[in-house]
């Protein structure tokens, strides 16, 4: 069984600040890529930000130097600290844990239920 519970979503004027979080279970998170996608309305989900299989962060270009993912790998949680939100950020947020897979299919691919951030103008 595997879960993927997120945290933190709401709603926030534009330029505040926000931080979700992705508790998983330990044995999932110690093997797993951890990363965070978003989708909005009528739009396809999208990357927000993961690690690669080396540890390192990867960000979409519009949210460089606005979200920071990080990891404690004591408590098997991922978040995603947003800050300077904009309007356009409004979305479903999701966690995903995969399987490093070094550019083939991942062997598996999980993902949360989502939560929802809203930003207003």
């Amino acid at each position: 069984q595997v879960q993927l519970v997120e945290s933190g979503g709401g709603l926030v004027q534009a330029g505040g600040s926000l931080r979700l979080s992705c508790a998983a279970s330990g044995s999932i998170f110690r093997a797993s890529i951890m990363g965070w996608y978003r989708q909005a309305p009528g739009k396809q989900r999208e990357l927000v930000a993961t690690f690669n299989s080396g540890g390192f962060t990867n960000y979409a270009d519009s949210v460089k130097g606005r979200f920071t993912i990080s990891k404690d790998n004591a408590k098997n949680t991922v978040y995603l600290q947003m800050s300077s939100l904009k309007p356009e950020d409004t979305a479903v947020y999701y966690c995903n844990a995969r399987s490093p897979s070094y550019g083939l299919q991942p062997r598996y691919d999980y993902w949360g239920q989502g939560t929802q951030v809203t930003v207003s103008s």
